[in-house]
């Protein structure tokens, strides 16, 4: 059922079956999460089964304020905590060193944790109502488009599932990942905060994670996997060019073809899902995966998509598109 996130009795509900060990889906700035409590071991093997997720794979704990990284990571660096201090509530996850004996399964086993807090009110309310960090990756099944509203998240798992309802996602693509077990900060997944913006947080250069390997392997993170983040059609990218000779060659013979292009493209088929991709990096993160949504519901086929530009602040867009079209 979807309950509005603005009702005090809805969000009391929601935390109420998060502490009886229950999923609950709830919205954030990125994506909208379903959340287990990250304590319980057998809460987040739920959503492990839910998402048919490897139970390997690490979840995101979500916290209402830095004070509750304590009860998760067993020490804080100084560049993590400007890090947090800088950018929480907002869309970034830090890596941190384990508490041992704590939240073994959302952390897929490892001796890291994922840890987050999230930059929108009802998430807040709900966090704060169920005095425990939640387990919350995307609510969506495993490998597929993230959600970015409580319906998209209900076509999911069902009427069953409690959502709480904030809207659309104001930011649309799911919160950087730093690592921060190494000594150095490492960017494990790009989002909407650019490599700038993160460096001149901790005072000193974001490390590429194939560019670091002196103090041992990469943790495994939420949303890295080279496929993901894929619709039921088939993605490809290509630039405008080779995106306008393909429509020509199809003509009007083109059909079950969705295309996502910044450039003006001449589409001769009314049987061509033909939409603009926006010129500013953070409207297309905003819009990228309900666009998708939309283009598996009209029945594409195959989903045609211009590359996005080289600039930093396109990074987190291209991340998403590029695991979308290895699948």
């Amino acid at each position: 059922m979807i309950l509005p996130g603005t009702d005090p009795q809805a969000v009391f509900e929601a935390a109420r079956r998060i502490r009886a060990g229950e999923l609950v889906g709830f919205p954030t700035e990125t994506v909208y999460g379903l959340g287990a409590d990250a304590s319980s071991d057998q809460a987040v093997a739920g959503i492990f089964a839910a998402k048919g997720r490897p139970a390997d794979h690490p979840l995101i704990v979500h916290v209402a304020h830095i004070a509750q990284v304590a009860d998760y990571a067993s020490s804080v660096p100084s560049f993590a905590d400007r890090l947090m201090q800088a950018f929480w509530p907002g869309p970034l996850t830090v890596i941190l060193p384990r508490r041992e004996g704590i939240a073994f399964a959302a952390a897929g086993g490892q001796n890291s944790i994922g840890l987050r807090c999230p930059a929108h009110p009802v998430a807040l309310a709900f966090l704060k109502a169920c005095n425990i960090g939640v387990a919350g990756p995307s609510a969506n099944r495993f490998g597929r488009v993230s959600p970015t509203t409580a319906q998209h998240v209900q076509q999911e798992f069902g009427d069953e599932l409690l959502v709480l309802d904030g809207g659309p996602c104001a930011l649309g693509i799911e919160s950087s990942i730093v690592d921060c077990t190494r000594g150095r900060p490492v960017l494990l997944r790009p989002g909407v905060l650019t490599r700038a913006q993160l460096e001149a947080a901790c005072g000193e250069p974001v490390l590429d994670k194939d560019d670091f390997q002196a103090a041992g392997d990469t943790p495994r993170a939420s949303g890295t996997l080279q496929a993901h983040y894929a619709p039921q059609a088939k993605v490809r990218l290509m630039d405008a060019g080779a995106l306008q000779i393909a429509l020509d060659l199809l003509g009007a013979d083109a059909a079950n073809i969705a295309v996502y292009a910044r450039a003006v493209l001449r589409v001769k088929s009314a049987r061509v899902l033909y939409r603009r991709m926006p010129d500013d990096a953070l409207a297309t993160a905003h819009q990228l995966f309900a666009v998708l949504r939309e283009f598996d519901a009209q029945g594409a086929r195959l989903i045609w998509i211009e590359t996005p530009p080289a600039g930093n602040e396109w990074e987190g867009v291209r991340d998403r598109l590029g695991r979308a079209a290895a699948s």
